[in-house]
């Protein structure tokens, strides 16, 4: 026992070298440093903990294959082997090839695609491409009616609930579509995914888009299907609307289920086509 009071002693006037062994000796001084070098081992392990682990990062961003839904009529992504294999030389080497619509997967819409003076893919600023994630749940309602379209009366119900949409924000609309990823017919909502005229899923009214614009100041809106619009719409008055504000749209996000109503934030960062119409984005939320 007297042995391992030493060692106590001794350790503590390592780390407390301003003390002298006697000093230590007293139970006081001692009990002392044993409470700042607990605090202290506390708030070490407070830090190491803020920092992101992988488990507090969520990719909501399907991968891109043959089987990625794009939108009817837009060319599909294709990727293929170039070089694959090991050289002459003895070391290995992998190259591919691919062409895609930029309208497809887990991408980003730019202002120009539906309004002529709006940004390209490539002028959005970097800080609207960063914010905070709210998410609206529809699933209720989608159940029911799966043409239905969000209304500024259901931001008024999730406000109640959760309290004002902050400025800066990107309001997501969770539809339950995800489920049927990457199935066309049942994701898009037809037995013939090709006729844009038979298709059926959710979306945001042109009257929901203005109020969020004008009166909460999202910098952007997304959804977990093919389009902002609802499926039988032929003239696409969310994307117009939003396009003239200078807004964007993420379309086919994934797993928006994952997300928390609000808390999370987004850092969505398409590829930079100059004067681009959109284009894939990699979508990665921050959960607390």
């Amino acid at each position: 026992m007297f042995l391992f009071h030493c060692c106590i002693v001794d350790g503590l006037a390592r780390l407390f070298p301003m003390y002298s062994i006697q000093t230590l000796h007293q139970p006081k001084l001692r009990y002392g440093c044993f409470i700042g070098l607990f605090m202290t081992l506390i708030v070490i392990e407070g830090c190491q903990s803020s920092v992101h682990s992988p488990e507090s990062l969520l990719d909501l961003t399907y991968p891109f294959d043959e089987q990625t839904i794009y939108w009817p009529n837009n060319a599909p992504f294709h990727w293929e082997k170039s070089s694959w294999g090991h050289t002459h030389q003895g070391y290995w080497y992998a190259s591919g090839v691919f062409s895609a619509s930029e309208h497809g997967g887990t991408h980003l819409d730019a202002p120009i695609h539906f309004a002529e003076s709006g940004w390209s893919v490539d002028e959005i600023p970097l800080s609207h491409l960063t914010a905070k994630a709210i998410v609206l749940d529809l699933r209720s309602q989608t159940r029911l009616n799966p043409d239905y379209t969000l209304l500024v009366e259901d931001i008024a119900k999730w406000e109640n609930q959760y309290g004002i949409i902050p400025s800066h924000a990107i309001v997501f609309l969770l539809t339950g579509s995800g489920q049927y990823w990457p199935d066309p017919s049942r994701y898009l909502g037809s037995p013939t995914p090709q006729d844009t005229t038979t298709l059926h899923f959710p979306g945001f009214s042109a009257e929901a888009i203005s109020f969020l614009i004008d009166q909460r100041a999202i910098v952007g809106i997304g959804i977990d299907t093919a389009s902002i619009d609802p499926g039988q719409s032929q003239t696409f008055p969310a994307h117009q609307v939003l396009g003239k504000a200078n807004r964007f749209a993420i379309e086919n996000v994934a797993h928006l289920e994952k997300l928390p109503p609000h808390g999370a934030s987004i850092t969505a960062l398409p590829m930079k086509i100059k004067g681009g119409t959109g284009g894939p984005v990699r979508v990665m939320a921050t959960v607390p």
